[in-house]
Order: C-alpha cells, then structure tokens, then sequence
C-alpha cells in the first residue's frame, strides 16, 4: 500500500531529474501505475475485494485524464476528480443496504484485533449500531471531498514540481486524520464494549 503510494512521486521526480516535461512525466507516471492496476482487474479466477477494484479503476481513469490537455496547474489537480469521486462514492452508500465504511471495514476487522464479532447479526437488530456506520460512511466521504479541494488549492498555489509531495503527504496524512477520528468514533459510540447500547436491539 505503501509502495503504491510513494512509488508515483518517486517515479515523477526521477522523469523530471532526467529532464522530461512536466506533462510528459505525469503521462508516464500515469501509465506506469495503470498497468499493473489493470491487470489485477482483468486477472481471471481471483475474487477481490471492492476497494481494490475502485483503485484499479481508478489508475485506469488517471491515464485518461492524462491525456486532457491544460495549464501545469489544471494538469496537477486532476487527480482531484478522482479524490472527490471516491467522497462521493462514500456519501452516496448511507442509504443502501450496507454504507460503504461497513463494507470495507468488515472483512478486515470483524472479530480480529480484539473488535466485536457478529456484525450481520448487530446490523439487523440494532439500530444504533447502523447508525453508527452510516455516520462513519459520511465522514469518511467529507474527509475525502475536502482532500480533494485541497488538492486543487495545492496545484494552483505551489511550484508544480513541488505538487505531487505535497500532495503524496497531503493523502497519507488526510487518511491518518481519518482513521484516528472514526476509531476515536467507533470507541466514544461503544463499540468495544459488549453492554454498550449500541448493540441493543430494536423493540419496536
């Protein structure tokens, strides 16, 4: 996870250093990262899981978005689009059957690392236990819909060689900001606590 992270602004600056455009080098980066995004998606006989599919398709759409032409400034903010469609994406799941912050989050947590098991059983009977997800799910969207604005902010304001940095530092710190807050959430709400009222079922 990592690596896919800080490899594209490692990549960029190398191109730059050897003395590629600025428009050049974030094709390339682009490009670099969709390959192997594409082929996970495509790789047959193999289930996976739904946020990998949107990073796939995600690198997929960053090199078409590559290929927009505009100013330095226009090119180095849109990856924002991509940012604020995966705020969107969050926002637009409270509704459904299963908010999106529960979707991801279930497969890798429940009944590890000391978190409650039984999680099906606590959303059908449980009210404030749904609730609690779908306020997870919103803020996790507004976190990502506000990285997206400051991304733009960024590219408009900064050096551009300076901008994938930033940005790159700008990510890793919105989604630990995220994480401390919606555990910090999860703890105030109850979640650790077997007799917390949010596993109490409905009586109506």
């Amino acid at each position: 996870m990592l690596a896919a992270i800080g490899l594209p602004p490692l990549l960029f600056y190398q191109l730059r250093h050897f003395g590629l455009s600025l428009y050049a080098s974030l094709v390339v980066v682009a490009v670099s990262t969709a390959i192997p995004a594409l082929y996970a998606l495509l790789r047959p006989g193999r289930t996976r899981h739904v946020m990998t599919t949107y990073i796939s398709l995600s690198s997929v759409a960053a090199v078409a978005l590559a290929f927009i032409p505009g100013s330095p400034q226009f090119l180095l903010a849109r990856d924002a689009l991509i940012t604020a469609g995966l705020g969107i994406w969050f926002i637009s799941t409270i509704g459904t059957k299963r908010p999106l912050a529960y979707t991801l989050t279930k497969p890798v947590l429940e009944g590890r690392f000391h978190w409650p098991g039984n999680w099906e059983t606590h959303w059908h009977a449980a009210p404030r236990f749904r609730r609690m997800w779908r306020v997870s799910t919103v803020g996790w969207g507004c976190g990502f819909l506000l990285d997206a604005v400051l991304r733009v902010l960024l590219a408009y304001n900064l050096e551009p060689d300076a901008v994938p940095a930033a940005t790159t530092i700008m990510y890793l710190a919105t989604n630990l900001v995220m994480m401390i807050a919606s555990n910090a959430y999860y703890i105030a709400s109850g979640m650790f606590n077997p007799r917390s009222a949010l596993f109490t079922p409905d009586t109506t």
